[in-house]
């Protein structure tokens, strides 16, 4: 069990009373995180989302964090002087600066045309289709609804009108995902499965019933403490030849989460994005706050190393592949309206990065019939960013936790360079 105490909040995975529960969601509405660095001009805040903490015991948390107040790298760098509960106009990284600083805005002429990317939450989010064509429409991306077939939203046993209780926390998270995959892959498909709880249990049979549809793209953006169950869940919900899941790697930094641990996905850690005067035009770190929060990292303790990784300090799998946006502070704009007011919000975690890699594996077409496309990557690591600075917290081992040039826990190879990585 992992703690926030510097930030007043705290967060239990797989908790083990209700009595914890309710201690942690009393506590979790008081606290908010203050960032600041040098890509901002004051301090940001953020909360965690309310999804963060479980709702009963044995659920998984989401890793999504909304910014409260302050000046975003994004406001900063566009000169937009922020306003007290003003949500009226989008204060975060939207499609165009996302394609910008990942190579993606002549990545593939389809923009993912043809491909199905699915979303994996908890709980029902009523507003789902209407809150994404907002965000579509203030962006100029096509339009996505159910009427046209580019749009679905099911229950983990694939129906589309007994759907779960719906929540306010989860419906933060879900409008994230939905807006993260439009943003890089704007012609594909979404497929919104909704697990009816959030145990493991429930998400991955939404994970199966997701690929049951036709999904070759998976993305999950939620974890919890490791188990021994979890090689048990690896060959249960997981091991999908052919299907490319993506799992955040967690939000608290220095440590490792499942199901970002399993040998099956490709896990996804966080970064900072900053314009930059370089040719790139953008510039990544690790993603830190604290040692209590920032991006997840780490060696597993019950998962296989899958072959493909080649680092030699964790014997088992390491956590994490690839990385992309997580920083609240650098956050990503998103439109929500159930159970807030209605409006846009920056949003940071790696609740944002899981969902960006899995449109960029939908950019680069759909992975072989057999193959692991966590994979990917390690075969093609010049067509990455390497991101070199910054760490997650204190660990022994120190590319665990620390930016180095090549493989590192916190970023894994690094982020989108293009589509290139991506593919077989």
């Amino acid at each position: 069990m992992r703690t926030n105490f510097p930030h007043i909040r705290l967060r239990w995975h797989r908790v083990g009373s209700a009595t914890a529960v309710t201690a942690a969601l009393v506590l979790a509405g008081f606290g908010t995180a203050v960032h600041a660095d040098a890509t901002t001009s004051s301090k940001v805040t953020w909360a965690a989302t309310p999804c963060a903490t479980p709702k009963k015991t044995g659920e998984l948390a989401c890793n999504s964090l909304r910014v409260t107040g302050g000046t975003t790298a994004f406001q900063k760098a566009r000169g937009i002087t922020p306003k007290a509960a003003d949500a009226a106009t989008p204060s975060g990284y939207g499609p165009s600066d996302l394609q910008s600083a990942y190579g993606l805005t002549s990545a593939s002429a389809a923009n993912g045309s043809g491909e199905t990317i699915a979303i994996v939450d908890a709980y029902n989010d009523p507003n789902a289709e209407a809150d994404l064509a907002k965000y579509r429409s203030y962006y100029g991306l096509p339009a996505c609804t159910s009427a046209s077939g580019c749009f679905k939203k099911v229950s983990q046993t694939g129906s589309t009108t007994s759907l779960p209780t719906s929540d306010a926390g989860w419906s933060e998270e879900i409008s994230l995902d939905l807006d993260m995959v439009s943003a890089i892959a704007p012609n594909a498909k979404i497929l919104l499965v909704e697990a009816k709880s959030a145990t493991m249990a429930n998400l991955g049979k939404a994970v199966n019933e997701a690929v049951t549809l036709g999904a070759k793209f998976v993305s999950n953006s939620y974890g919890g403490s490791e188990s021994s169950s979890d090689t048990s869940y690896d060959s249960s919900y997981f091991n999908h030849p052919g299907v490319a899941i993506t799992v955040s790697a967690g939000d608290e930094g220095y440590g490792a989460e499942y199901p970002a641990a399993s040998k099956y996905v490709t896990s996804v850690g966080g970064t900072a994005l900053s314009t930059s005067s370089t040719t790139r035009g953008w510039t990544e770190t690790v993603w830190k706050t604290s040692s209590t929060e920032g991006t997840g990292s780490g060696c597993s303790s019950y998962d296989a190393k899958p072959s493909w990784q080649t680092d030699t300090g964790c014997t088992k799998r390491m956590i994490s592949d690839v990385s992309a946006v997580a920083d609240p502070a650098t956050g990503v704009s998103v439109y929500d309206s159930y159970g807030v007011t209605a409006g846009w919000y920056t949003f940071g975690g790696t609740s944002a990065s899981s969902p960006i890699i899995a449109a960029v594996y939908a950019l680069a077409g759909t992975p072989g019939s057999s193959d692991y496309p966590a994979q990917y990557p390690y075969a093609h690591t010049s067509s990455l960013n390497d991101v070199t600075s910054g760490n997650n917290g204190s660990c022994s081992t120190s590319y665990f936790c620390t930016a180095t040039s090549g493989y590192d826990g916190p970023t894994g190879l690094g982020t989108p360079k293009g589509v290139s990585a991506f593919t077989g």
